[in-house]
């Protein structure tokens, strides 16, 4: 059962291994929301997410025994970190399985911590793996989030809140399988019962809130999202009556929106945040309310480079700083420097040129010049294409691969 005094004790332990991350007031998206927007930046801990609370609170509550046994999970990559780091320091034998789509970087710094197992596509087939492995070598298996005990070491993070800013009023929280929803939402409703605390969840893994809707626990046929910590088919069977009860609503995002909070946060604040992180930024524009304060868990920063650079590329595209324009223009000396000087006159910056002389039969007629260009945004993109329409062109925008 979730308690207040288990909630204060595991406030103390989580100490133990956790760094502060104090919350961070966001200028840039009150002013965007209307509201007073706080950021809790669990992705500036060690293992660079939250959930060491709760990995190490469990650890903490087995036997000496359990412990001996050596001890298994299984997770896309953040709770793997959790486990690995707080098994190094009770001294223990971990066994990590992960999914095979897990990002470079999370199976890397698992590795310096403990036995890495790459195993099936999404986290539900590793974690069918690791009971496996659980029940074959007899070891003890510590779960991502459909555990009380991890739950409550997640939950942690509401205590930090309420201690920093008692009037707190709104609580965003990120959804996987429910375990860090399960711990804010309790430890929230036991602080100030008055409060709102809402979900969120990618649009493509929306499994708590099919939950919500059949009233039983749920599982989704597949799932499909660029946020890869909360790619969870099934959510927690022993935490859901905490979410059901505890929870005022789930919103969910679609990856596009991920794509553009990603390069908000870099530009904004300076801080690499992960897709699954970014679920309760990408949601405030969802909020539907005014004037109140909020706060926004950024749940991790684990990303590797491949990752970031494509979310920002499709970030600058998807806010108009970067485009592709087609012109057809005759085969014949001189042509391309005219453009190239329209673009110039309007501070349009080249990226890449590509010059297709096969695009029709007519050389003489008609060749493709696409150009893809950086730009200040929509306006500035706009102004080009005037630019280009002016000097006698028929600018086409096509799509993007850089």
């Amino acid at each position: 059962m979730l308690t207040l005094d288990k909630f204060e004790e595991a406030s103390e332990k989580v100490k133990e291994v956790t760094l502060e991350t104090k919350l961070i007031y966001s200028d840039f998206l009150s002013d965007q929301t209307g509201n007073k927007v706080y950021l809790k930046p669990e992705n500036m801990q060690f293992t660079g997410a939250y959930k060491v609370r709760g990995a190490y609170y469990k650890i903490s509550t087995l036997t000496d025994e359990e412990r001996a046994k050596g001890l298994i999970t299984a997770s896309a990559g953040n709770h793997a970190q959790g486990v690995a780091y707080a098994a190094k320091c009770y001294g223990c034998k971990a066994v990590i399985v992960m999914p095979t789509t897990t990002p470079l970087i999370k199976v890397n710094r698992t590795k310096s911590y403990a036995e890495v197992v790459l195993y099936g596509d999404v986290y539900d087939e590793a974690c069918a793996k690791a009971y496996e492995l659980a029940e074959k070598e007899g070891y003890t298996f510590i779960h991502p989030f459909d555990d009380l005990a991890v739950a409550t070491g997640q939950g942690t993070i509401a205590m930090e809140i309420f201690k920093e800013l008692p009037l707190v009023e709104y609580i965003l929280v990120p959804i996987g399988g429910g375990g860090l929803a399960t711990g804010v939402s309790t430890l929230a409703k036991l602080l100030n019962p008055k409060i709102k605390v809402i979900g969120v969840e990618p649009a493509g893994a929306n499994c708590m809130q099919e939950s919500f809707k059949n009233g039983k626990v749920t599982t989704l046929p597949s799932v499909n999202t660029i946020a890869d910590g909360t790619a969870v088919k099934t959510p927690g069977s022993n935490i859901f009556p905490y979410i059901k009860k505890n929870l005022d609503d789930i919103i969910t995002v679609e990856d596009d929106e991920l794509i553009v909070a990603f390069l908000d946060m870099v530009e904004n604040h300076k801080m690499i945040v992960e897709n699954s992180g970014l679920l309760t930024v990408a949601a405030l524009k969802h909020l539907g309310v005014k004037d109140k304060r909020v706060v926004s868990i950024l749940s991790g920063g684990n990303m590797d480079v491949i990752t970031m650079s494509s979310v920002v590329q499709q970030g600058l595209i998807f806010r108009d700083r970067i485009f592709t324009v087609s012109v057809l223009l005759p085969d014949k000396p001189g042509e391309l420097a005219k453009v190239s000087q329209t673009l110039a006159d309007v501070q349009g910056n080249v990226i890449k040129l590509e010059h297709n002389q096969f695009v029709t039969t007519n050389r003489s007629a008609a060749v493709e010049l696409r150009i893809t260009l950086q730009c200040f945004g929509t306006e500035h993109k706009e102004q080009i294409i005037a630019a280009l329409e002016k000097k006698g062109y028929k600018p086409r925008i096509v799509r993007t691969m850089i």
